[in-house]
């Protein structure tokens, strides 16, 4: 697997979008001051400081060291982890995760260790890429790779999964979901489409020599203008989300 690596600067310059739709997850999550929450895969921290603005005591963890860099300059409480392999033990009242699920391969494992991080009763909230997110613009990473005879499958970074997948996942480790809900949410970008590619698709581009890349790239959204772009509107990206509230029962 090819690892994604993100630049905290061009996620805020071109994707800011990404963190500012977090807040109906926020909204579903109805933290309270005092409240001791885990923000799984906490990026910059931009959503994270809105939950310490409410008072709640937050610990944010990621995957990129980037990431955690500027979280903490923030402010923010934030730690290089991976959420398949969560350190903490019965600590939490509630964890929060917005747009990072589905950049972890192995969902079991993610639920496992949320589930040991929480405590008696407490809550897991989130929202991710699910279904066919994004499908038309994978399809076409994928296509254009293969035209360069490299397998896309061995570097796609994304697992978008179902309610009728995920939902057996919670079960299973002893949470009651109290939703789960697949839905479209098509979203204008503020620019290209390249600079969401850079930003989202480096597991893919780092495949290539570096003679290739932009090539592939320009290939890429020469392919999906008709799609996804009309003549005198911005681009538009085939989101589609997985948004579930879950928590365990209380202690006996």
């Amino acid at each position: 697997m090819t690892s994604q690596v993100w630049d905290p600067q061009s996620y805020d310059r071109h994707v800011r979008f990404v963190s500012n739709l977090g807040s109906p997850v926020l909204e579903l999550l109805n933290a309270q001051a005092g409240e001791r929450i885990l923000d799984l895969g906490c990026g910059d921290g931009v959503l994270t400081q809105k939950l310490m603005a409410l008072g709640c005591e937050v610990v944010g963890i990621d995957t990129s060291p980037e990431m955690v860099k500027a979280a903490r300059k923030l402010g923010v409480n934030a730690q290089v982890m991976n959420g398949e392999e969560l350190s903490f033990n019965s600590e939490f009242d509630a964890v929060f995760s917005n747009a990072a699920l589905h950049w972890m391969q192995r969902p079991e494992r993610v639920v496992s260790s949320v589930r040991n991080s929480l405590r008696p009763g407490g809550l897991f909230v989130g929202e991710c890429g699910g279904g066919a997110n994004v499908a038309l613009i994978r399809d076409t990473l994928h296509l254009a790779l293969q035209n360069r005879d490299v397998e896309p499958e061995s570097v796609d970074p994304w697992h978008f999964p179902t309610p009728e997948s995920y939902r057996p996942l919670l079960e299973a480790e002893g949470f009651r979901v109290e939703q789960i809900q697949l839905f479209p949410r098509p979203t204008p970008l503020p620019g290209e489409l390249l600079d969401w590619l850079e930003v989202f698709a480096g597991s893919f581009i780092s495949a290539l020599p570096d003679s290739e890349r932009q090539p592939y790239l320009l290939e890429v959204c020469h392919a999906l203008r008709p799609k996804l772009c009309d003549a005198t509107g911005p681009w538009t990206v085939d989101y589609v989300r997985l948004r579930f509230v879950a928590h365990l029962p209380e202690q006996e």
